[in-house]
């Protein structure tokens, strides 16, 4: 089983990710989170959320909605511009973006005959009220970004902020993508992390350059390795109709080389255009010249669910014990891990023994997210809880009972040593910092 097979195999076994809708015969491209899969994700837009707003003084957090005005994305471009073209293979029938074929004229599946193009608009309609009319006509939102633009004036209203500032969400976003696939990398539903960060025009080259170094900063500090992170800039027929510069931070996944994050320079289009629309003033007034103008904008945006496969791909490793078989371990940063302690009595049939674990899990548990195990023997559980990334197990034996000190496992060296059981809440956290 290559790479990817044995992530997405880890990740339905061990409650990590599950198949939408499975017990119906599944939804194609979608996914649900189970219990480990939900620590992780939050846990990760946790710590994007402390980076990038919590410990940025002018940057203000947003939770926009889902459903908006159409007319927004009428003013946005969405209508007319977000648009695939599509074309049919006649033969076994698949769809392809025509952008994603090598060869525009064959099949990539069964080498038919392709149909002529079609265009293709990727966002979810549906309608408002009682009646299905283009009166009540509205969209899920395919990005994020636009419920930032439209509350741009409620900010300024609010916080009075000085330039540079930025506007930041973590939220849903829907498109019925044509070509989907590689497990969660892409799918018709998916969390986004994004920041529009309003500038000075002449500045936006110095915080373009200062955001990619932040970007990447906060991907390796959670564990994904440098060496397989790389920028791509894209071409001018690439470019989005808002965009004048626009890179991808690629990573390294199993099937190849693909855009992991992007980063975009939107100029003033947004404001301006919103601006027009909606018969609003949208623009900046300096507070020291009195002078006002429409700020440029610089977009970083981060996939949680690329994020998510990114690191579990570089966490993902098989360690090789000789005799004794091999060991899978999640090598997740403690910060993200899932569980960040296991609790394990060294024999589940000792009454005082289990007793004792569960004080301990219960004492745990009041600080951070802990596991409790007592099935099967010790080893087995050892390698249960490296599976799914636990970086330490706490074991309860006999001389426990003696001395109130305990056996802490690390996941990562399998080093073990003595703890006293009222240290360990301080050892964890001084760990996890």
């Amino acid at each position: 089983m290559d790479l990817m097979g044995k992530i997405i195999s880890l990740c339905k076994r061990r409650g990590f990710v599950y198949p939408g809708s499975e017990i119906y015969g599944g939804l194609a491209n979608t996914w649900d989170y189970g219990p480990l899969g939900a620590e992780l994700k939050n846990n990760l837009k946790k710590e994007w959320w402390k980076n990038f707003v919590q410990k940025k003084a002018e940057i203000y957090g947003l939770d926009g909605g889902i459903l908006l005005n159409p007319r927004i994305w009428e003013a946005s471009g969405h209508v007319q511009d977000f648009i695939d073209i599509l074309v049919e293979c006649l033969n076994c029938h698949k769809r392809f973006r025509l952008d994603h074929l090598k060869d525009v004229k064959k099949c990539p599946e069964c080498e038919g005959a392709l149909s002529e193009p079609k265009k293709f608009v990727p966002m979810f309609k549906t309608f408002i009220g009682s009646v299905e009319d283009t009166a009540s006509v509205a969209f899920l939102r395919p990005e994020t970004a636009q419920a930032i633009f439209v509350n741009f004036k409620n900010i300024i209203d609010s916080f009075h902020p000085k330039l540079p500032f930025g506007i930041a969400q973590v939220g849903k976003a829907f498109r019925n993508e044509i070509t989907l696939g590689n497990f969660i990398f892409r799918s018709l539903e998916f969390e986004q992390m994004e920041i529009e960060y309003f500038i000075h025009e002449e500045n936006w080259e110095k915080d373009f350059e200062e955001w990619k170094k932040a970007m990447e900063d906060y991907i390796v500090n959670l564990g994904v390795k440098r060496e397989n992170l790389s920028w791509r800039r894209h071409e001018d027929n690439e470019l989005s109709h808002y965009s004048k510069r626009t890179e991808d931070l690629e990573f390294k996944f199993p099937f190849g080389l693909r855009e992991l994050y992007g980063l975009a320079y939107r100029t003033d289009f947004d404001l301006k255009t919103h601006a027009k629309h909606s018969g609003q003033e949208l623009s900046y007034k300096d507070a020291n010249t009195n002078e006002s103008f429409v700020p440029h904008v610089i977009e970083p945006s981060m996939g949680v669910e690329r994020t998510f496969l990114a690191i579990l791909v570089d966490a993902y490793e098989e360690e090789d014990l000789g005799e004794k078989g091999t060991r899978t371990v999640l090598r997740l940063n403690p910060k993200i891990a899932p569980y960040k302690a296991a609790v394990f009595p060294l024999v589940a049939n000792k009454e005082e023994i289990v007793g004792k674990a569960k004080e301990i899990f219960n004492m745990l548990i009041l600080s951070f997210p802990v596991a409790f195990d007592d099935r099967g023997n010790i080893g087995k559980r050892y390698f249960s809880q490296d599976e799914i990334g636990t970086p330490w197990c706490v074991t309860v034996d006999y001389q426990t009972l003696e001395d109130d000190t305990v056996t802490v496992r690390d996941r990562d060296t399998t080093n073990q040593e003595r703890i006293p059981i009222d240290k360990l809440v301080e050892r964890f956290q001084n760990n996890l910092k």
